[in-house]
């Protein structure tokens, strides 16, 4: 993250990951990784994990957050209850089996709602799902155009829908 915003840190990073490839200190696959993400130079927003912001095949918005760690699941689904939304209404979290990932995707009902706290809410409640909605048009934006529309007609437009209705 630190490095993001500047190339020659980047480059300068991505030569100590070649070199600690060469010697074997670091499996080359997760290098490579490192790599990739290192030429992007992405910023992910301080504080925030890495959320997939796409679309299924039936244009549905998918928002997910996934890890191999139940202690990093557990943190976000409690940020997300923090915010005021609800397990099995607005999002839905399971927890890693095995080597299998586990995840915590926020249903659409569930980014309508942050948006209209993010509007609506007050204090700590306002400010976290404010940061969280800027959060996701931004990750949004980075994957295309067409998934930045989705989630901007998501949000947007529920936002005045639903202040019309006195909220969910």
């Amino acid at each position: 993250m630190l490095a993001a915003g500047r190339e020659e840190l980047r480059k300068a990073i991505a030569e100590v990951v070649r070199e600690a490839v060469a010697r074997g200190w670091v499996d080359e696959k997760k290098a490579e990784l490192w790599l990739k993400k290192l030429e992007k130079g992405r910023v992910l927003k301080v504080g925030w994990p890495k959320y997939h912001v796409g679309l299924a095949r039936s244009g549905a918005l998918v928002v997910r957050f996934s890890s191999t760690n139940s202690g990093n699941i557990e943190q976000e689904a409690q940020r997300l209850r923090d915010m005021g939304l609800e397990e099995g209404v607005h999002f839905s979290a399971k927890m890693p089996e095995g080597n299998r990932e586990g995840y915590v995707s926020i249903l659409r009902k569930g980014l309508e709602h942050a948006a209209w706290l993010s509007v609506y809410g007050e204090g700590e409640q306002q400010r976290l799902t404010a940061e969280f909605v800027e959060y996701i048009l931004q990750r949004a934006k980075e994957e295309g155009e067409e998934i930045y529309e989705k989630a901007k007609e998501i949000v947007e437009g529920d936002v005045e829908r639903l202040s019309k209705a006195g909220g969910l």
